[in-house]
């Protein structure tokens, strides 16, 4: 049965109650990237890009694998304009959030304004305002793209940091400086977007910035050790 207020097209109960949340049993101590197995991961439990300081956030935080049903749900979100789904997947970010954690503000990620003319709507903005309500801080508009950039789809990592280095910029580095921000989106990949982000935030005096997302692309890698190499450990 489709819910009340999807008009356009109907999302059954089933539906929004089925997404899981990501299960990993080896994630990045600094980034929370999940791993397969603990290979990728140093004797610090860090992993290679955040090693060499490839990433502008200090962490993030996802609810579940983009695939599925929850892929679906984005989409129906992002693409299709059911708005009244932006409640329904703030809640999954809701509880992908750390509850232990303090923030100054909550940040969108922004589109180009020609995407967000196109579309009607900021998908990051709508769930940003929908987080920063319930932690009872403010949901700010403080970053802007300085250009367009061409779709990340099919990019290798380091392609995708080219593509977006320097695309963003703060607008309100008052707004900025000495907070602890929450940046929030809907998808992460291989966080090229969000770090860009992130350092431009820092840039301006951000003392952290965590990212949420609903969901994450899953780039776990499944690797082996050399023969004769002994495994990293975690702690």
């Amino acid at each position: 049965m489709p819910l009340e207020g999807f008009t356009r097209v109907p999302v059954c109960s089933a539906c929004l109650k089925e997404p899981e949340p990501l299960d990993a049993e080896f994630f990045c101590r600094s980034c929370k990237t999940p791993f397969q197995n603990r290979f990728p991961l140093d004797s610090d439990g860090v992993c290679a890009l955040c090693r060499e300081g490839l990433r502008g956030f200090n962490d993030a935080y996802c609810f579940g694998t983009y695939g599925g049903t929850l892929r679906g749900l984005i989409h129906l979100f992002k693409y299709r304009g059911v708005k009244p789904l932006a409640g329904h997947l703030a809640r999954l970010l809701r509880d992908a959030a750390p509850l232990d954690r303090r923030f100054d503000a909550v940040v969108p990620i922004p589109l180009h304004w020609r995407k967000h003319w196109e579309r009607g709507f900021n998908q990051s903005e709508l769930l940003a305002k929908e987080i920063g309500r319930h932690r009872g801080v403010p949901a700010i508009n403080a970053l802007r793209r300085r250009r367009a950039t061409s779709t990340q789809a099919g990019l290798s990592h380091s392609a995708r940091r080219r593509n977006v280095a320097g695309a963003f910029a703060v607008t309100n580095k008052q707004a900025i400086a000495g907070k602890r921000i929450l940046l929030v989106d809907d998808v992460m990949t291989t966080g090229a977007t969000a770090s860009a982000c992130g350092a431009a935030l820092k840039a301006a005096g951000a003392v952290s910035v965590t990212l949420l997302t609903i969901a994450r692309v899953d780039r776990r890698i499944a690797q082996t050790p050399k023969a004769g190499s002994e495994a990293p450990r975690t702690t």
